[in-house]
């Protein structure tokens, strides 16, 4: 039987750029890339990927009254994805985010959150009320929601997840209930707990500090290239990526926590997940756009079986 996950969090219309150099203060670069209008939103990618790897995602969120809402609701009903609890706003727009992506695939993104912020708590409530296997969230909607669902769902023993991007240092990480697990990436774990995450031992120490501030039964601190290291509360080991080219790294870190709350829920095992998480997010950062750029099951399944033979 599938999963059924919730996912509370974001959704956005991405403009994306494909740029040969940043500009510096005051120059203006004339480009010779492309850029185009991609469905993206951590949360949005996040539910796609949950839907495209065999899950099954209601999907919580709030979008304006305007023709990228109307875009995006399009795509989630075509993904499988429920939408019986996105809220439409009449005074916000659809949130939009900007993204830079240099010839190395890295990216930078500014967020202009829009609707995401204007969650509320009784919308989250009639979604708890269903049956589910999981709640999801990241930090890219109001805090009061975020902290509103997460000790809802607790109390209802609902396991908790969190994917902790953007990294927000004046989020209150002490008021969050026990969780299965808490996920934040390099500049989220530099950004939480002062300790820049260049090795192993540095992944521990920061996954100590963690630990002071938050409950959670696994800390996995996504590492890009390097790969994920997984914490279990006592000790740590490093889940090293799979070699591929990388075009846009955009998604990937959603894509990759999606995968591994999925597979966790499926088999319980923490390392056979962060290596199917591997392979979804290794797929992800081949190829261009947000959610576009998620794979299947399937394709996740037989890059893992290739990987692991």
């Amino acid at each position: 039987m599938k999963k059924k996950i919730l996912v509370v969090s974001s959704a956005n219309m991405d403009m994306v750029m494909n740029i040969n150099e940043i500009p510096i203060a005051g120059e203006t670069v004339i480009e010779h890339g492309t850029y185009s209008y991609v469905p993206g939103g951590k949360g949005a990618n996040s539910a796609v990927a949950i839907s495209r790897l065999g899950g099954e995602c209601v999907f919580l969120t709030k979008v304006g009254k305007d023709a990228n809402a109307d875009a995006l609701l399009e795509l989630y009903k075509k993904e499988g994805i429920d939408i019986s609890y996105i809220k439409r706003d009449e005074s916000a727009p659809t949130g939009l985010a900007t993204i830079f992506v240099e010839k190395s695939g890295q990216n930078r993104i500014i967020v202009f959150a829009g609707a995401n912020q204007k969650i509320e708590k009784e919308t989250i409530d009639d979604a708890l009320d269903i049956s589910l296997d999981a709640l999801y969230m990241q930090f890219e909607i109001n805090h009061d929601a975020i902290l509103h669902a997460a000790n809802e769902a607790y109390k209802k023993g609902i396991p908790v997840f969190i994917d902790a991007g953007p990294a927000d240092k004046s989020f209150p990480l002490e008021k969050l209930p026990p969780l299965e697990m808490f996920s934040p990436n390099e500049t989220e774990t530099l950004g939480f707990t002062g300790i820049s995450p260049i090795d192993e031992d540095a992944c521990l120490r920061a996954c100590y500090e963690l630990k002071k501030r938050i409950k959670a039964k696994y800390t996995v601190i996504k590492l890009g290239a390097k790969g994920a290291y997984v914490f279990d509360g006592e000790d740590g080991i490093l889940f090293p990526s799979y070699e591929i080219k990388a075009v846009d790294t955009t998604a990937a870190g959603d894509a990759f926590t999606a995968a591994l709350t999925l597979k966790y829920l499926e088999c319980n095992d923490i390392a056979e997940a962060c290596r199917f998480a591997n392979c979804a997010g290794a797929l992800t950062v081949s190829r261009h756009g947000a959610s576009s750029a998620i794979p299947s099951f399937s394709e996740t399944q037989a890059f893992f079986e290739k990987i692991n033979k």
